[in-house]
């Protein structure tokens, strides 16, 4: 008789004095494919890690390989994070490093890093082809590690995965990052694998999963249940909560036209990123900006936020200034409230959930002035009311993803500013945490506040959206009043 994969036995997690499993029995057979799902919060995360290894060892966990699988006899486990070395083998990277040449040219090319992960794995470098052009990824192989934006590193670590090959296949939150059309394109990958004998849990709260799914559970109240089928989540209502008096109303505008670019264009060696772009972005207005991964969204949105470099030989304009004029990038970082997936990467994990939320008046990672009163008062009421009171001390290496972001969003609207740039803000998030958090951006909006929200799900947007920027290939394809529109269609005919 065949041993189960995994058997979990009497398994419990404590986060601090916080009990999140208890007792907890598992038993995944040969040929059973998962899907993990739990609020944020709830072990998926931890669980997972204690299968892999990643975690110290446990009795209460047993994995079990074939011997007549062709998949290899490993367990390989795939983070929500993916973090890349430098040549020298260093991985502490600062937020605007991406942008530096210097630093670009010490970090590895994508072709680089594939060929040095074939020879520690022992993969051929010739299978891994197929894969990059499945998820949209082969034209990036002479691409720096640094330059990628969150999407790409994704897909990179997933690129990996795959290719791999392991007899188990746990992917925690791989979706994140990922644009529509990446996201079909993995689920088939992943369809293709299981059939090849590699066996998946995966941690999602995605609605659409690959068809080999064919065992559902999830975590409540520190108990594993099995469902049989799949189902999606009910929302249920949020908990009315008041937003915080000070961020009542918005501060006054500083100019009537706070971003202006006039044919911009900005290029890394013979690669053009973006291409003659014309944004107008007129105070009070809240846009949507979309496109595929790669689109060029991640540089647009730097050079709004005064981190790029190439900025001053273009014709942008600021907050009333033009670049260059002799403003400082904190000039400008003042007016601007962010949170993005790579200022989640860079920041400070050893601040505490109060000092990293404190950190935002000063627009540094991590906090070090210290601040009176009346900014202590209105860090208490961010914290209150985004349900974080009881970790409030905690190191923010210590929280789940979800409360993470939380923390980060937190930060984002700390000194009310007038423009709000929210990056994938829902990413790690679950679905009444996202909703919670979009309600206070519509909340927020209703002020002449400005807003610039990047998504790919269309079913994860605030309400008061009036206007759509669309990018593919670097090029505007679509700058009007926003409406639903069919983004897929529409990047599938660029």
């Amino acid at each position: 008789m065949n041993k189960p994969i995994v058997q979990i036995t009497n398994f419990n997690l404590k986060y601090g004095s916080k009990t999140v499993l208890t007792d907890v029995e598992w038993t995944i057979e040969k040929g059973e494919n998962w899907l993990l799902s739990g609020v944020s919060g709830s072990g998926k995360t931890t669980l997972l890690k204690a299968i892999s290894g990643v975690e110290k060892g446990t009795n209460e966990v047993v994995v079990s390989f074939s011997q007549q699988s062709d998949a290899k006899p490993v367990c390989q486990y795939i983070a929500q994070w993916y973090q890349f070395k430098n040549k020298e083998g260093v991985a502490n990277f600062y937020y605007q490093q991406r942008y530096n040449v210097q630093q670009v040219q010490n970090t590895l090319t994508v072709n680089a890093e594939l060929t040095h992960y074939a020879k520690e794995h022992n993969l051929d470098i010739a299978k891994v082809e197929a894969i990059l052009n499945a998820l949209g990824f082969a034209e990036l192989k002479n691409a720096q590690l640094i330059e990628l934006s969150s999407g790409e590193h994704k897909k990179l670590q997933l690129v990996k995965a795959l290719w791999t090959k392991p007899q188990l296949l746990l992917l925690d939150q791989p979706y994140i990052g990922l644009d529509i059309q990446s996201r079909q394109n993995l689920n088939n990958l992943l369809d293709e694998v299981t059939n090849d004998g590699v066996q998946i849990i995966l941690v999602s709260n995605e609605t659409e999963i690959p068809a080999c799914i064919n065992r559902f559970g999830e975590i409540t109240d520190g108990q594993l249940i099995e469902h049989y089928t799949f189902c999606t989540k009910n929302v249920v209502a949020i908990e009315e909560r008041n937003i915080p008096a000070f961020l009542h109303e918005a501060p006054p505008s500083s100019s009537e036209v706070l971003v202006k670019m006039v044919d911009v264009n900005i290029s890394y060696g013979e690669k053009q990123v973006l291409k003659n772009v014309n944004w107008e972005i007129t105070a009070g207005e809240k846009w949507l900006l979309q496109g595929h991964n790669g689109s060029g969204k991640s540089t647009l949105l730097s050079l709004v936020n005064g981190d790029h470099p190439q900025a001053y030989a273009n014709e942008i304009y600021l907050f009333g200034n033009k670049r260059g004029s002799g403003e400082s990038i904190w000039d400008i970082k003042h007016h601007i409230g962010l949170i993005s997936p790579e200022l989640h990467w860079y920041f400070d994990f050893n601040a505490t959930v109060w000092q990293s939320i404190a950190s935002g008046f000063f627009d540094s990672i991590g906090l070090y002035k210290e601040i009176g009163w009346h900014k202590r008062t209105q860090v208490d009421e961010l914290i209150e009311y985004f349900g974080l009171t009881a970790n409030k001390d905690d190191l923010l290496a210590h929280l789940p993803l979800g409360k993470q972001r939380l923390v980060l969003l937190a930060r984002t609207v700390i000194k009310n500013p007038e423009l709000l740039v929210l990056d994938e803000p829902c990413q790690g998030l679950d679905v009444q945490q996202t909703l919670q958090f979009n309600t206070l951006i519509d909340g927020l909006c209703t002020t002449n506040r400005t807003l610039i929200y990047v998504s790919h799900s269309d079913d994860q947007l605030p309400k008061n959206l009036t206007h759509q920027l669309l990018l593919s290939k670097g090029e505007v394809i679509h700058n009007d009043t926003y409406k639903q529109r069919n983004y897929k269609e529409e990047l599938e005919n660029a």
